[in-house]
């Protein structure tokens, strides 16, 4: 059985704490604060790791999107945790998984407004979220349209066009690639027409992660 990639939305009441067993994973605070270890996330912000996890959200609660990588199908599911409400958003059995050393990256995509990216593909499969404006993906023959809070699933290998709203749009990612690439970009464009031409997205690297625990 493939590992799968699970996506889940956590919703915790005012200083609500919960737990996590070990798990390949990133967290990422969609809305609110909450600390974890000698951290403390607000907005935007992210945190990952194979280890396990307690979390407590602050005075105005949180809204977590939580990214898991999980061998056989096993799954955390549900926060255990009163005042706690998850939802799964989205999950994938990883066919395309890369062979050999692998590593968990969460980053973030920014278009401007008509904002692209060109036909392209990556390294390795994973989910994406949208945080803010709109997008169109086209991949394997079907296009698709996305507003803030919509998931999706790319395989690494397919191509893919993304073509963003005429507003500012921002998408967050979990994708899990070969060790080799480790601060390293994933994308590899197909045209080869597009390769020198400017490219209008930014990112930012919340994690670059190798995976350690058996089964991954």
């Amino acid at each position: 059985m493939h590992p799968v990639l699970r996506l889940y939305e956590d919703t915790l009441g005012d200083g609500v704490a919960a737990g996590l067993p070990p798990l390949p994973r990133m967290i990422f605070v969609a809305h609110g604060a909450i600390e974890t270890g000698d951290q403390k996330l607000e907005d935007n912000m992210a945190v990952a790791g194979e280890d396990a996890v307690a979390l407590k959200a602050g005075t105005a609660g949180a809204t977590l999107w939580r990214f898991e990588l999980a061998a056989g199908g096993a799954a955390t599911g549900a926060l255990a945790a009163p005042g706690a409400v998850s939802r799964e958003k989205l999950s994938a059995s990883l066919e395309t998984l890369p062979k050999g050393r692998l590593l968990l990256r969460g980053d973030s995509v920014t278009f401007p407004p008509g904002g692209c990216a060109y036909l392209h593909r990556h390294q390795g499969p994973g989910i994406r979220c949208l945080i803010e404006g709109g997008v169109r993906i086209d991949t394997r023959g079907h296009s698709h349209s996305y507003g803030p809070g919509g998931a999706w699933y790319e395989t690494g290998p397919d191509g893919v066009f993304a073509q963003a709203a005429e507003r500012p749009t921002r998408f967050v990612r979990v994708m899990i690639l070969p060790a080799s690439y480790v601060g390293k970009s994933s994308v590899e464009y197909l045209n080869e027409e597009d390769k020198a031409k400017p490219k209008s997205q930014q990112y930012k690297i919340y994690a670059d992660i190798p995976l350690t625990l058996a089964g991954t």
